[in-house]
C-alpha cells in the first residue's frame, strides 16, 4: 500500500499543479449530474454484489482549458448509509492532430470498505490513458488503465497489478439518439481469476435538453468472477444535467 500511496500522491500533485496553472489562463467551468439506474455495473461486474439494487449516483465537474476534475458518489449496497463509493478523479485533455487524448488520474474510495468485519480496504486507483477519433457522427476511441492494486487489500491481497484495455465507439443520429458501445479485457495479476472481457451496447435519447435516459446490455465471458457477480445485464438509467 505504501508503493501505491506514493505513486497516487505523485500523479495527484502533478495533475493539480497542471489544473492549477491552467485556470490561470482560462475561465474554469463547473458542472453537475444527478440519476438513477436499475443497477450499478462496472466493467462487467454488479457494484451491488449479490443485492441486486438500484443505483442513485451524482457528481460534480470542473473544466479549465483542456484541464478537469471532479467528484462522484454512487451507493454499491441496499443500505445507501452504509455502502458508499466516492470517485475523486483529474487529467488533461490535450490534442494531438485529429487524435482527443485524456490523460488523468481517478481514485476509488469507500466509506465502508471493512470487508466482513476484517481489515479489508477496497479502496485503489488508476492511472488512464485514453484516445480517440471523431469524424461525422461518430467518435471511435481507445483506452488504457493500470492500477498497481487492483483489489485494494481484500482478504490479503495486496500490490496485485490489474489492467484495463478498452475499444469503443458512439454514433449519433439525426435525432440525437446515440447508439454506443464497448469491448474491454481486465488482466490482473495474482487474483483468483486472471480477468476477462466485457462487452456493452446501448441507446442514449436525450428526453429534454438536460435529461437523458439509456438503455444497455452489459455482459462478461466470465459469469463467475467475483463470485458470480458478472453475469449479464439489462441496465436502465436516467440522469441530469445541470
Amino acid at each position: 500500500m505504501k508503493k501505491s500511496a506514493k505513486l497516487l500522491g505523485a500523479a495527484a500533485i502533478a495533475v493539480g499543479a497542471m489544473f492549477v496553472g491552467g485556470t490561470a489562463q482560462a475561465e474554469t467551468e463547473v458542472s453537475a449530474n444527478l440519476g438513477v439506474a436499475t443497477d450499478y455495473i462496472f466493467r462487467g461486474v454488479d457494484q451491488t454484489g449479490f443485492y441486486d439494487e438500484g443505483e442513485v449516483f451524482g457528481g460534480v465537474d470542473a473544466t479549465s482549458g483542456s484541464f478537469y476534475a471532479g467528484a462522484w458518489v454512487s451507493n454499491t449496497g441496499p443500505n445507501p448509509a452504509q455502502f458508499i463509493e466516492y470517485d475523486l478523479y483529474a487529467g488533461w485533455k490535450p490534442t494531438l492532430g485529429p487524435v482527443a487524448l485524456d490523460l488523468g488520474v481517478i481514485y476509488y474510495g469507500y466509506t465502508d470498505s471493512d470487508a466482513g468485519g476484517g481489515e479489508s480496504d477496497l479502496s485503489t486507483f488508476e492511472l488512464k490513458a485514453a484516445g480517440s477519433i471523431s469524424t461525422g457522427g461518430a467518435t471511435w476511441g481507445a483506452a488504457v488503465y493500470w492500477t498497481p492494486n487492483f483489489s485494494g487489500d481484500f482478504d490479503g491481497l495486496d500490490d496485485n497489478d490489474g489492467f484495463y484495455y478498452e475499444l469503443n465507439g458512439a454514433y449519433t443520429f439525426s435525432n440525437n439518439a446515440t447508439l454506443s458501445g464497448a469491448i474491454g479485457v481486465v488482466d490482473v495479476d495474482d487474483y483468483a481469476v486472471d480477468g476477462y472481457t466485457t462487452w456493452n451496447l446501448g441507446v442514449t435519447y436525450p428526453i429534454l435538453e438536460n435529461l437523458s435516459i439509456d438503455a444497455r446490455y452489459i455482459d462478461t465471458d466470465n459469469d463467475a468472477f467475483f463470485y458470480g457477480a458478472a453475469g449479464d445485464r439489462l441496465i436502465g438509467t436516467l440522469k441530469v444535467t445541470f
